[in-house]
């Protein structure tokens, strides 16, 4: 049962850095958020208004607090555990919808301060969308290069970038067609998703919408009406940063995507292209709101969705506003470590997946930088490099680089 909880003026019902999964309700009071910018340094400071939630995100995405709760007057609270706010969410259309839109606009707001980060400044759809079809073209993907130029001209028939895209789409298609030989791609079996059981009725089969290896489902910067939830099969997110393909995540059965252009009305901010063999409900702007009212659960996944996109793109804002490059990439196995954390916690030794193009990626360097750097961990034997993985041979040292070399930065 949720339980109303008193505080009185100066109490702080959580700490930045607290693992604590309640999720509260201000009926009364005076409660603000305080945590502070990466970027800046600086102290962010949010007011929460009585019949608002606060502590949503980290509760339901079981990451530490970002940000420090102090009752500024004595305030009245309802304290709820997950399983009574996933009751309260799914019975209320309203809550959902505005949750759905709150953190779909945070989550756009970290894109594009990330974007700026990287120098990579959101261009209008017509260009953004030539400089995708041009990436996947430099990289030897002729087959999405002439999806997207297709997908191009349908949307924008009269661009006067019409005959360059022709042009692209053309020779493309002809280099497609001299491949010797073509990869083949095994469909992968998606894990069985209890959720989607109720998509496999023939009412929805109209919706159903199946793509091969390799075909672009949608493209950065393309208009977005629709979005997409997976039946089966695996796909793969894509950005273009500065003209180069950068994989961003993979997606599998019973995840969404395409569903922020939906609720703020902006243009694609990826591109979601085929892994395997994919099978997907297609979903129009019109009937997304019926859809996830009507469907709690669905609802729910989507929200844990967005807390873990957000959690994860700040948690990539923080490594790229680090400006002491040993300690920039120090940081990235630091975030490794916590998104494959080791079974057994005595153990300092820790194996990565990972490449220099992977680490180069998360750290917004170039592979050149990234590997010298790298080459200064291996001369000092913290880190022993192979070809498709690394080894930290101690992750305390990480953290201390990390905070050695941050703390000297800010004094300078």
């Amino acid at each position: 049962m949720p339980t109303v909880k008193q505080y009185t003026k100066g109490s702080i019902p959580y700490f930045a850095g607290d693992q604590d999964e309640r999720i509260f309700i201000l009926q009364q009071g005076l409660v603000i958020l305080t945590s502070v910018d990466p970027e800046t340094g600086k102290t962010n400071t949010e007011q929460v208004r009585p019949g608002e939630f606060f502590g949503v995100k980290s509760a339901l995405g079981h990451f530490p607090r970002e940000e420090t709760a102090t009752v500024l007057a004595e305030s009245v609270t309802v304290v709820l555990s997950i399983a009574e706010f996933e009751q309260l969410f799914s019975n209320n259309k309203q809550i959902i919808m505005k949750m759905l839109r709150v953190f779909s606009n945070q989550l756009r707001q970290i894109h594009r301060k990330t974007e700026s980060i990287l120098n990579n400044v959101p261009e209008d759809p017509q260009s953004g969308m030539l400089s995708v079809a041009k990436s996947f073209y430099e990289d030897d993907e002729f087959s999405s290069c002439c999806d997207i130029c297709i997908k191009f001209l349908k949307r924008f028939p009269t661009s006067a970038l019409k005959n360059e895209i022709a042009n692209l789409y053309k020779d493309a298609n002809i280099r497609e067609k001299k491949k010797q030989s073509r990869a083949e791609f095994d469909e992968v079996p998606s894990e069985s998703d209890s959720s989607m059981k109720q998509f496999d009725l023939p009412a929805f089969e109209r919706f159903a919408k199946n793509y091969a290896p390799g075909k672009v489902i949608i493209s950065e910067f393309e208009p977005g009406d629709t979005f997409y939830l997976i039946q089966s099969g695996i796909v793969q997110l894509v950005k273009s940063v500065n003209g180069h393909k950068k994989n961003l995540d993979i997606l599998k059965a019973g995840e969404f995507f395409g569903e922020m252009a939906i609720l703020d009305n902006s243009p694609r901010s990826a591109t979601c292209m085929a892994k395997t063999q994919v099978k997907c409900l297609e979903f129009s702007k019109e009937n997304f709101e019926a859809l996830i009212t009507g469907n709690p659960m669905l609802a729910l996944k989507l929200l844990k969705l967005f807390c873990k996109r957000i959690y994860d793109q700040k948690r990539r804002f923080k490594i790229l506003v680090i400006k002491d490059l040993q300690a920039k990439l120090a940081d990235v196995f630091l975030m490794l470590d916590e998104m494959n954390p080791s079974k057994n916690k005595d153990t300092r030794i820790r194996r990565f997946n990972v490449t220099v193009a992977d680490i180069a990626h998360w750290a917004g360097l170039s592979q050149e930088e990234t590997r010298d750097e790298i080459n200064k961990f291996v001369e000092k034997r913290k880190i022993d490099v192979y070809d498709t993985y690394m080894v930290v041979n101690n992750i305390s040292d990480m953290k201390r680089i990390l905070d050695t070399r941050t703390q000297a930065d800010n004094h300078r």
